[in-house]
């Protein structure tokens, strides 16, 4: 028998326990061994619960009983949960986690601490909640050159475009229908300024590129300039408006962003509606590849946490390794990378248009009046920049995939 800890008994936390209660024997017969919770690490007491009996509240209980093996972590934040990693693999404990912004700020170091330790520090759950991405690319496809990865990786924003989409509703008027359903949080910041896709690209750029991509490294927009309008002109060109994480190897530069992007819809990307995620990664071999399914949620951030839990388990005494080491990665500015843009103006700068940007194609909506829209030729982010700032009463722009 296995025995683990949980660190946390909040949403993701008693996911797990609810996973090994229900899936007890499944698990056992995929791990090859039962896996039971000794310990549940939390501040609160649960009177009543199935596992009350469990809870401590100090993590030296668990540090130091040698029967423990694995840690689950869903505390979330650094700090205290970055330290009693630490601490649990330099002790001999391997540990899985969904916290997204500690593998983001640590992964590589912690990963590097499980190796000296003969321990595992895995982390499927922190992108993408119960979508197997991070296993396949470090196991399945890893022998692939993957030269690119596009997602939706954050179900509230996605949630969010739909809704304006299909129901031709305002931005705040569907962020509270959001806040109301669970979907985003009272403090939403994270979710639509794009800080949480910006943690999961730089977790999907770094097992990319075998490096440290530092988040802080990574341009990021949200969505909150995207209008009623916007999506008005999308449906003129058969496209759809999304959040997009990506990164990408080109011209042997390592590119890595996060902002909204008009997609069309012949690309499987414009199709994922809702709170649902979808991860593209392009090897030169195998070509496209879409992983799809619920991006977060406590039943499927769970499953992954637990599929964590057996895969150290079927490893028990070996390290498992990643194609992650802990030096910074190299990436490039955006100012070098090279796409089409839409832009809106006011229609008396249709003339001033036409002569900065050679070569551009107007675009009309239907619903839209008293503007002047197009679309650029390919040019560099820098070189947009540039001639953008000196075109008056602009009303937005999006990058086109």
């Amino acid at each position: 028998m296995t025995k683990i800890a949980v660190l946390g008994y909040g949403t993701v936390g008693s996911g797990v326990a609810k996973v090994l209660d229900e899936n007890g024997a499944q698990v056992a017969d995929s791990a090859g061994d039962k896996v039971e919770i000794k310990y549940i690490l939390d501040l609160r007491d649960f009177p009543g619960d199935k596992h009350e009996s469990q809870v401590v509240h100090d993590i030296d209980v668990i540090l130091n009983d040698p029967e423990v093996e694995v840690i689950c972590e869903t505390m979330g934040g650094i700090e205290p949960a970055f330290t009693f990693e630490k601490n649990a693999l330099m002790k001999g404990k391997s540990v899985c986690t969904s916290n997204k912004e500690l593998v983001a700020a640590h992964g590589p170091e912690l990963v590097e601490l499980a190796k000296k330790n003969n321990a595992s520090y895995l982390f499927e759950a922190s992108v993408g909640g119960g979508i197997p991405v991070l296993r396949s690319m470090n196991d399945s496809i890893r022998h692939e050159k993957v030269d690119s990865i596009t997602g939706i990786l954050n179900g509230t924003t996605n949630y969010i475009l739909t809704k304006m989409d299909q129901e031709g509703a305002d931005f705040d008027s569907v962020l509270k229908v959001a806040q109301d359903k669970g979907y985003a949080e009272r403090n939403p910041e994270a979710d639509i300024e794009g800080h949480d896709a910006c943690r999961k690209t730089a977790i999907l750029a770094s097992i990319m590129s075998g490096q440290f991509v530092k988040y802080e490294d990574i341009y990021t927009e949200g969505i909150t300039k995207i209008t009623g309008e916007d999506f008005e002109y999308a449906k003129s060109l058969k496209m759809a408006i999304k959040l997009l994480g990506s990164c990408k190897r080109e011209n042997g530069k390592f590119f890595a962003m996060v902002a909204p992007f008009l997609i069309p819809f012949d690309n499987s990307l414009a199709t994922v509606n809702g709170v649902f995620n979808a991860i593209d990664v392009h090897g030169n071999m195998l070509g496209d590849v879409m992983y799809y399914g619920k991006g977060a949620g406590k039943e499927a951030t769970a499953s992954a946490v637990v599929a964590d839990v057996i895969d150290i388990v079927k490893h028990k005494g070996r390290h498992i390794d990643w194609n992650l080491r802990n030096v910074p990665a190299e990436v490039a500015s955006k100012d070098d990378d090279v796409r089409c843009f839409f832009v809106r103006t006011d229609a008396g700068n249709a003339d001033k248009a036409k002569a900065l940007f050679d070569g551009l194609k107007e675009v009309k909506a239907d619903k839209v009046s008293g503007e002047f829209a197009f679309i650029t030729k390919e040019i560099t982010e820098k070189d947009f920049e540039a001639k953008l700032s000196e075109l008056t009463g602009v009303k937005g722009y999006i990058r086109m995939l």
